[in-house]
């Protein structure tokens, strides 16, 4: 908030200037040079207050501030409030501060890219809910979350690439970001991705998944088949390829690796998976014979027993007689 009272103090100078510029070319009250002198006074101080608003390090044009590779370490004061375009990208910028960031509320486009941004961004746009426009790639980004973007409903175009720490994307990262058309999150190292986040976006149409080390067991054909389903653009497909499995390494997810899934998690019996068969039903065949057998002298010697006693009856009586 400091560059608040720089940009107030920038302003009285401007109107100082402007002030003096009035007294000292006065011109003889004709309607004609006064229409001139109002004309003047309005070119110089436009001019003039958007060279004190401008931050030193930046351009400046009409509603957009570009910051491109000035080394800043620290976000840039005195950006004037009603910015449109700000450009950061190629920077040294460790974090961005979501007060003086908040009160950019016009803002529609925003580049980060290229610095060295991480760990937690949550609610730091909180108030620039026209953002259309954001570009985080090219940083250390670890996560997003709900709360990342949570507030950018407006947004079209995403950009959270070439970031090497992004381990995760929880689940309803992008559930208030339903507008969304396009989103990269390539070269990161995520390995699994929940179907419904992405499937939640109805606008969709073009998604960056290449160079990430994918896991792709059985419950990843989901997000694969959607994907082929769904219709949309993969930017740079060949590389969006499995990492593990041992099976399926280095396969291309909506290709080889699809088939090789549908093969092994549906269909497919290993000799592992025969071996094991054969040997329950020999089992169950080696128990059923040797129940029957069992079964079969149990009734040997019962029948035996019973004839032997009955015989002996017989005797008894015949002794008896």
């Amino acid at each position: 908030m400091a560059f608040l009272p720089e940009w107030h103090r920038g302003h009285q100078a401007a109107e100082r200037e402007v002030g003096c510029f009035s007294r000292c070319c006065m011109l003889p009250p004709t309607n004609s040079s006064q229409s001139v002198v109002w004309m003047v006074l309005l070119v110089a101080m436009s001019w003039v207050a958007e060279s004190v608003s401008c931050p030193k390090e930046c351009t400046c044009q009409y509603l957009a501030v570009n910051c491109t590779g000035k080394q800043l370490e620290e976000f840039p004061a005195t950006i004037p409030l009603d910015t449109r375009q700000l450009i950061l990208a190629q920077n040294k910028l460790s974090y961005l501060p979501s007060v003086e960031l908040n009160f950019l509320s016009d803002l529609i486009y925003l580049d980060c890219s290229g610095n060295g941004l991480g760990e937690d961004l949550d609610f730091t746009f909180v108030s620039i809910v026209e953002l259309v426009y954001l570009d985080l790639s090219f940083n250390n980004l670890t996560q997003v979350t709900f709360g990342t973007f949570s507030q950018l409903s407006s947004l079209v175009v995403l950009k959270l690439s070439d970031n090497p720490s992004l381990v995760e994307i929880e689940k309803d990262s992008f559930a208030n970001n339903t507008w969304l058309r396009h989103l990269d999150v390539s070269r990161c190292s995520l390995t699994f991705i929940d179907t419904s986040t992405v499937r939640e976006l109805p606008y969709l149409r073009s998604l960056g998944l290449s160079g990430n080390p994918w896991f792709c067991n059985c419950s990843f054909m989901e997000l694969s088949s959607w994907m082929k389903e769904s219709g949309l653009t993969i930017t740079d497909p060949d590389n969006v390829t499995c990492n593990s499995p041992a099976f399926v390494h280095g396969l291309r997810m909506l290709e080889e690796a699809q088939e090789e899934l549908n093969y092994k998690c549906y269909i497919h019996f290993d000799d592992q998976d025969y071996l094991f068969l054969g040997l329950i039903g020999f089992c169950i065949f080696s128990a059923g014979t040797v129940l029957a057998w069992l079964l079969g002298v149990c009734a040997s010697i019962y029948a035996f027993f019973t004839a032997t006693g009955e015989e002996e009856e017989d005797e008894d009586e015949e002794t008896a007689h």
